[in-house]
């Protein structure tokens, strides 16, 4: 358990499918469906959960292959305790772990919310684009034929 100043600690930990939907909705973060929640939490590579007072007010987890990539997810903080570098610290406890445990060669990889990207670009995360790549993603709400099809109708309009 790490003491911060204060009533703070952080702990390396996975919070529960509630506390874990609370965290995210607290912070302003969509919520997951319960379900969802319950099958992906087992699958943390490394978490850590910031309390106060022993009430969880914060966390951040690293998903992955355990080698080659890995993505860090979920970081979030209690509004009520934002601009105290908590966010900072829960991201040290996390570029720590993948420093000590992570192959050289892995890549790390983190979507950045707004100004949140100051706070990674602290880490060493860079824009992707700036290196001539971008960031791409799906959402799984739609079924896979009706994406396919939105695929097939934005290529025949851009022809």
């Amino acid at each position: 358990m790490n003491h911060l100043s204060g009533h703070y600690t952080l702990r390396a930990d996975v919070p529960s499918v509630e506390i874990f939907r609370r965290l995210r909705t607290d912070a302003g973060l969509s919520d997951k469906a319960p379900e969802a929640v319950a099958l992906a939490l087992p699958h943390t590579w490394y978490g850590v959960v910031l309390s106060y007072e022993s009430e969880p007010i914060g966390m951040g987890r690293i998903i992955g292959d355990g080698g080659t990539a890995f993505q860090i997810v979920d970081v979030c903080v209690h509004p009520a305790h934002q601009g105290r570098g908590l966010g900072k610290r829960i991201m040290a406890a996390l570029v720590e772990e993948l420093e000590r445990r992570a192959p050289a060669t892995a890549y790390v990889s983190l979507i950045a919310d707004g100004p949140a990207r100051f706070l990674y670009e602290k880490f060493g995360f860079a824009d992707t684009a700036a290196h001539g790549s971008i960031g791409m993603y799906r959402s799984m709400h739609g079924s896979g034929e009706e994406n396919a099809q939105d695929c097939t109708d934005e290529v025949s309009h851009s022809s």
